[in-house]
């Protein structure tokens, strides 16, 4: 198990707050405070600086976090390995995912592998297909499940699943339930995702591949989330592009609409990105492994009224 003091030091460093790292660990301030006065007596030199109002890590705090995260790495290592020969996963997973998957997929494809892994503690962060990478990259996360092709060297990407982005209209639109030509997207009014996400890169490569000009296209708003957009849509601000998973509810609803572009294509992979180097072990290896051979089966399922209008 990790070191009961390193534990309190690397928690109060995450926050930088010893409050917070109370509430966090279920002690009280003053036990914090003294916990860290102790380690601080062992290794005979400051590891915060209070000074000034606030809380840092002096340099030797800096130096001792790096150890402190190497040990926790080591001692979640090894409690996955020695529980694992039991013939089942336990220990903590760290996961990833951005926006898309982690807000319409992720909660039914981690119910099912908790069902079948009762024992693993599983944690779970969004954000835009850089974001998430970036965690992979510093640790901070084990695995990660992206909607968008992966542009950095230092993490491996496995397609998992075929997505297809649609056209969504306000239900009264001129274009709704119709086939429309790529042409007709000029000067549109065109509601996007944020620089860095997935989303945003497809549908450039998309528009790119069919001809279509940035200069041509008239980006009225850029929104953090897919849920801002379809919000935006329904309030009569323009149309945009989303996974057809992320529409589902208002096609049923009948508070969107689609319209489908002739020749352009918009299918993309969901993918599970991990280091590079070898497969992932433990928990990150098990959850990877349930994915590449349950993903299809787990997906929430599209109504019947949204599937004939898709």
């Amino acid at each position: 198990m990790e070191n009961f003091r390193l534990k309190i030091f690397r928690i109060v460093a995450q926050h930088l707050n010893f409050s917070r790292a109370a509430e966090e660990l279920f002690l009280t301030q003053p036990a914090i405070t003294q916990q860290i006065k102790t380690l601080e007596d062992e290794y005979g030199i400051p590891l915060f600086d209070r000074t000034g109002g606030r809380i840092t890590l002096t340099p030797a705090g800096k130096s001792l976090l790096t150890y402190a995260k190497k040990l926790k790495a080591i001692s979640d290592e090894a409690y996955e390995v020695v529980a694992s020969t039991g013939g089942q996963q336990a220990g903590k997973l760290a996961l990833g995912a951005s926006q898309t998957i982690g807000q319409y997929l992720l909660p039914n494809l981690v119910a099912a592998f908790l069902r079948e892994n009762p024992r693993v503690e599983l944690t779970a962060m969004s954000g835009n297909t850089d974001e998430v990478l970036a965690a992979l990259a510093t640790r901070s996360i084990q695995l990660a499940m992206i909607e968008g092709p992966g542009l950095r060297k230092d993490v491996h990407i496995e397609p998992f699943m075929e997505d297809q982005m649609v056209l969504v209209v306000p239900a009264s639109h001129e274009w709704a339930d119709l086939e429309i030509e790529v042409s007709a997207l000029k000067g549109a009014p065109l509601l996007m995702r944020e620089f860095g996400s997935g989303s945003r890169r497809v549908v450039e490569g998309a528009f790119a591949k069919a001809g279509l000009k940035k200069k041509d296209m008239k980006t009225t708003m850029e929104l953090d989330s897919t849920e801002g957009l379809l919000s935006a849509v329904e309030a009569g601000l323009g149309v945009t592009f989303v996974s057809r998973w992320a529409v589902r509810n208002q096609l049923a609803l009948g508070t969107l609409r689609l319209a489908h572009v002739k020749e352009l294509r918009l299918s993309r992979m969901f993918s599970l990105a991990y280091p590079t180097g070898p497969e992932p072990t433990g928990n990150a290896g098990a959850f990877r492994r349930f994915i590449l051979a349950h993903s299809a089966e787990l997906v929430p399922r599209v109504t019947g009224k949204a599937r004939s209008r898709a």
